[in-house]
């Protein structure tokens, strides 16, 4: 594959708010893999450092309201852990892929600790009832295949 692509992190409002370039490592039906390099400087993050240039390994879904973030370091590409986005299911085009990002995230370290992030956020969108539902739904089958050592990649 490793043909191009640009990731377009959107707010509710449909603007986007963070947008950066990729690889495609495999397509399947209802999903695309990819390879990023994180493209900030360095900076602590719960039981790990971010550092530029970490490898990101980001599987987006059309049919899923989440998306997976697997990160690697840089230096030795030791895995840190996932970083999951709780986001209305991703929009795959050819040379794109795109989601809106519902701010609700979930955090698991390689010893499986979970940390769920950025609630107050979340609470704080003006989302429907199911578009509510669905997100704290994805959150909660994130946790349960996590729990399980089973990251849906």
């Amino acid at each position: 594959m490793n043909e191009p692509i640009i990731v377009l992190k959107k707010n509710i409002a449909g603007e986007v708010t963070w947008q950066y370039d990729g690889r495609v490592l495999r397509r399947e039906p209802n999903s695309v893999t990819l390879e990023a390099f994180f493209n900030r400087p360095d900076l602590p993050f719960m039981d790990v450092a971010l550092k530029q240039n970490d490898r990101f390994v980001e599987t987006f879904y059309n049919d899923r309201w989440y998306n997976i973030f697997e990160i690697h370091d840089r230096d030795d590409d030791k895995l840190k852990g996932w970083y999951c986005n709780v986001g209305r299911p991703a929009v795959i085009e050819d040379g794109t892929v795109s989601y809106v990002d519902l701010a609700l995230d979930l955090w698991v370290s390689v010893n499986g600790q979970q940390t769920v992030l950025d609630e107050d956020e979340f609470e704080e969108l003006k989302l429907e009832a199911k578009e509510r539902d669905n997100a704290l739904g994805a959150l909660s089958e994130l946790q349960r295949v996590f729990k399980a050592k089973r990251p849906p990649l």
